[in-house]
This record gives C-alpha cells, structure tokens and sequence, in this order.
C-alpha cells in the first residue's frame, strides 16, 4: 500500500537520493550516529510502505556482533569462562551490522519497482530491482509446505507485470508521478538531514 507523499517522489529521484544519501551513510564514522540514521532509513522505508519486522532487523545485527566478538582484540571488557569479550570486536560488530541494517533500510526506501535507468545496463538493474522488490513484498508466497507452487505463483506474477508495464511503454502509459515541488524539498530535506549527521560524526570523530 502507498503511503501519503509516494505519489510526489518519481522513482528516478528516489533513487539518486538514495545514492546520496548512502554516500553520506558510509563516510559517517560514528556508531551513534550511524544508529541514528539507521532509524531514519526505517521512517523512509516505512512512509515509503515497505515493510521491516523489527525482530528480524534485531536477530541479524545481533548475530553479526556475536560473529564478530569470536575474533577478539581491544579491552577486555568481560570473560565468558576462558573467552575473552573485547571492547574493540564489540564496536566492530556493531558498526558492520549498523552498516549492513542502514544500507537494507535505505535500498527498501529508495527502490521501487517502477525505477527506470537509462541504457542497457541501467535497463538490467532496474529489471534486477523490480524482480528484488517483488519477490520481498511476495515472499509469503513460499513456504514449506507449497515451496514449488510459491514459485510457481511467484513467476506467473512477475511475468504478468513484466506484460504490462510494456504494454504500458508502448501506450505511452505508467510513466510515473510527476515531479513536484513538495516531493523534492522532502527529498532535499531527507538527503540534509542525513548529510547533516555525517558531517557531525565527522566534525566530532571518536567522540560520538
């Protein structure tokens, strides 16, 4: 389901606005602020009317922080029996699996199906992020007990709405929302605000 204010944002500005915003994502040295953005990306997703289960975005940063305290160097911060829990595998841990989070986050945000790159290889991966897209809204198609007619289904969709948005191409139709004022000073303001972030970890590296 759409949520109010989709309609305003053009898949192609969506997607450069996630570029630039992962640019600032990834220079921003600080964890907190990383944190910080993190949860953004979960409010754009969300207005966006994507969907994140909580748990879920827990249970892997989580396994990522433990995987990490098995190679451990820095303080020690605490033993588990004769295993070493070190300040620096902690902060390691986390600042990959904020990465790894942020980055999900920010691609449910700033993709959408209908996203169109010029030339053969955008033609490719626009095609790649369609196909990602659906199958994450679809996924519940697939379970255990009808694996193959999940697929089945899964396929017959994707390939119905690959018919259409051609027929749609040569009628000159589905080209998109059109391009408004308010849609891009909320992505103005979406790509300052996270740029702002970076600029403070940076300003302040090692003391947030």
């Amino acid at each position: 389901m759409k949520r109010a204010g989709e309609k305003e944002l053009p898949s192609g500005d969506r997607f450069l606005a996630g570029l630039l915003m992962m640019a600032a994502f990834l220079v921003n040295p600080s964890a907190l602020l990383r944190g910080a953005q993190g949860m953004l990306f979960w409010f754009y997703a969300y207005k966006s009317g994507k969907k994140n289960k909580l748990w879920i975005t827990l249970s892997v940063m989580g396994a990522i922080v433990l995987f990490n305290l098995l190679v451990p160097y820095g303080k020690v911060l605490a033993r588990l029996g004769a295993f070493p829990i070190t300040l620096g595998a902690l902060l390691g841990g986390l600042h990959k699996a904020l990465t790894l989070e942020g980055l999900i986050l920010l691609s449910k945000a700033s993709i959408r199906a209908d996203l169109c790159l010029p030339g053969f290889f955008g033609s490719l991966l626009s095609e790649s992020f369609r196909i990602f897209e659906r199958i994450s809204r679809r996924k519940a198609l697939i379970t255990r007990r009808h694996f193959i007619e999940g697929i089945d289904q899964l396929l017959l969709e994707l390939s119905e709405e690959q018919d259409l948005r051609k027929a749609q191409r040569e009628e000159g139709a589905g080209a998109g929302p059109p391009r408004t004022l308010t849609g891009m000073l909320r992505l103005a303001g979406a790509i300052g605000l996270i740029w702002g972030l970076s600029l403070l970890g940076l300003r302040f590296r090692g003391l947030l």
